[in-house]
C-alpha cells in the first residue's frame, strides 16, 4: 500500500488545519504570469474527490477541492487567462487557459443546495493552514478515469487510514443538503 500514490497532499499524511486560519491565495501552475485567486476565508467540507471533472495533478487519483462562501472569493491577476471548462456543467469550472488548473468552480443555478459557495484548491496555494481534507467522494469513480477495479480495496483501505472515510457520492451531511434542497423545492418541505 506505500506504493499507491492517491494525490501529492494525500500521500506522505494530511496537514492539520491552523487555528484561526483566515484564508490567502491560490496560483496556478505557469511559471509567470500566474492566475491568482484571493481566499478570504477558510474553507469548508474540504475532501477528495474521485469524480472524472474535478482538476486533479498529474499523476493523482483524486482531486483535493473544499468550498467557500463565493464573495470570499476574487480574482486578483491575470483573469484574462481564465475559461470555463464545461459551460454544461453544474459546477462552472473555471481554469488557466495555459496550465488548465481549475482555480475555481461556481454554481450559477439559484436552487442548487450548494449556490453561493465555491469549489476550490487549496494545494494550489503557498499558505498553510487551509481546512484538511476529512472524507473522499465519489470513490468508484476513478475507476471510469482507469483505476482497475481490482485496486479499490486498496485504495479504500489506505483512504480510511488516513481517516477519509470513502463514499461513492458525497458525505451523509452533504447528501442531506442536496436532498433537503429538492424536497423544498417540491413543495415537500417547508422552506426556511
Amino acid at each position: 500500500m506505500s506504493k499507491l500514490k492517491l494525490h501529492p497532499s494525500l500521500d506522505s499524511g494530511i496537514e492539520p488545519s491552523s487555528a484561526n486560519f483566515s484564508g490567502g491565495t491560490l496560483q496556478c501552475l505557469c511559471p509567470t504570469d500566474k492566475v491568482e485567486i484571493r481566499i478570504d476565508a477558510q474553507t469548508l467540507h474540504n475532501h477528495a474527490c474521485g469524480c472524472s471533472k474535478c482538476w486533479k495533478p498529474t499523476g493523482a487519483k483524486f482531486a483535493v477541492v473544499a468550498v467557500v462562501p463565493r464573495d470570499k472569493v476574487s480574482v486578483t491577476a491575470n483573469a484574462e487567462k481564465l475559461v470555463i471548462v464545461d459551460e454544461s456543467a453544474t459546477i462552472q469550472r473555471h481554469a488557466c487557459k495555459e496550465c488548465h488548473a481549475h482555480m475555481y468552480g461556481r454554481i450559477e443555478n439559484k436552487d442548487h443546495a450548494f449556490y453561493g459557495l465555491d469549489f476550490v484548491h487549496t494545494e494550489l496555494s503557498p499558505q498553510k493552514g487551509w481546512a484538511a481534507p476529512g472524507f473522499a467522494a465519489f470513490v468508484s469513480s476513478i475507476i471510469e478515469t482507469g483505476t482497475p477495479p481490482e485496486d479499490m480495496k486498496e485504495i479504500r483501505g489506505k483512504l480510511r487510514a488516513l481517516g477519509l472515510e470513502p463514499y461513492d457520492c458525497l458525505s451523509p451531511d452533504l447528501m442531506d443538503a442536496l436532498a433537503t434542497q429538492v424536497a423544498k423545492l417540491n413543495g415537500v418541505l417547508a422552506s426556511r
